[in-house]
């Protein structure tokens, strides 16, 4: 394995990495938008990709180790220490590939980071909203309520005692 072949290798996760930031972006795009019917597809997305990743980056350490061996570095060398010891052009084609990890990898972080903030606020208002709706236990009185039925017309129901009308989201 040579320095061409590890740095297609590193071309591919580069890809991948992009490719799991607009999955991440996408599902940004689908948390901000309020519209969750799509997110368990977005989420499934964004799992897929990270599998990639997994298998991307365990092709780099194959490879690395490889050329680290070559070029008489330590096997636990990352791309800094490779750069340093091999010669021109490698170096910066090297050094230029750890720089584009390091930005992507901040950027992944990023986007991640501000999904599961709209997560963790969004999973706050469920369950204020649902603590405002109380609950039905053992031994609470059912008093009768009248809805609307499919056709427009009252249909009997059933309800807490103390129940009255409330307005819940779909998203709920």
């Amino acid at each position: 394995m040579g320095l061409a072949e590890l740095s297609n290798v590193l071309w591919r996760e580069r890809e991948v990495l992009e490719l799991l930031l607009f999955k991440l972006e996408e599902e940004q795009l689908v948390l901000s938008s309020g519209r969750t019917r799509w997110l368990a597809h977005a989420t499934r997305e964004v799992e897929v990709v990270l599998d990639q990743v997994r298998a991307a980056e365990l092709e780099r350490a194959v490879h690395v180790q490889a050329v680290a061996a070559e070029v008489g570095v330590d096997a636990g060398a990352g791309l800094r220490q490779l750069a340093e010891a091999v010669d021109a052009p490698w170096d910066e084609v090297l050094g230029a590939h750890r720089d584009a990890f390091l930005v992507l990898t901040s950027e992944i972080s990023a986007t991640a980071a501000a999904n599961r903030d709209v997560l963790a606020s969004g999973r706050r208002a469920l369950d204020e909203a649902m603590a405002s709706l109380g609950e039905v236990g053992p031994g609470t009185p059912v008093v009768p309520v009248q809805t609307y039925g499919p056709r427009g017309g009252h249909r009997s129901g059933a309800a807490d005692a103390g129940s009255r009308a409330r307005l819940v989201d779909e998203a709920l």
